[in-house]
């Protein structure tokens, strides 16, 4: 399992003070490509310039639980649910003073971006979920 900490700035509130939807959203793809960068091994830069490969998500299932407040700090947990050959579902969520405030699906595909078609994930990069 992946983890990282997102502190919940103003930028990230609505002005009841609780974080904006949209922004738990960045949040977790912050997380996505932190776990990329650090446990996989490969980054978001060398995925799109080097390989010439992207990983949009086609689908994201997000159920909120709790809100988040200015100045909290977010625990963000990231684990695998299901490996294919050309897409990975992540389950990500955050918790903080105990309570989880977000849990989410989301599910990625590899894809050219010659053609925008899918594509297997590179031998590096299926051996990095694999450890």
């Amino acid at each position: 399992m992946f983890q990282r900490q997102e502190l919940v700035r103003f930028q990230h509130c609505d002005p009841a003070g609780i974080v904006f939807y949209p922004r738990y959203v960045e949040m977790i793809n912050a997380t996505i490509e932190d776990w990329f960068a650090q446990a996989v091994g490969t980054d978001f830069a060398k995925i799109h310039g080097e390989l010439k490969s992207a990983i949009p998500v086609v689908s994201l299932k997000i159920d909120f639980h709790a809100p988040s407040r200015l100045g909290e700090r977010l625990d963000f947990n990231l684990a695998i649910e299901k490996l294919g050959s050309t897409s990975i579902k992540i389950h990500v969520s955050a918790s903080a003073g105990g309570g989880v405030r977000l849990s989410a699906l989301v599910t990625l595909v590899h894809i050219s971006l010659e053609d925008y078609r899918p594509r297997p994930w590179p031998d590096a990069i299926r051996k990095s979920f694999a450890s």
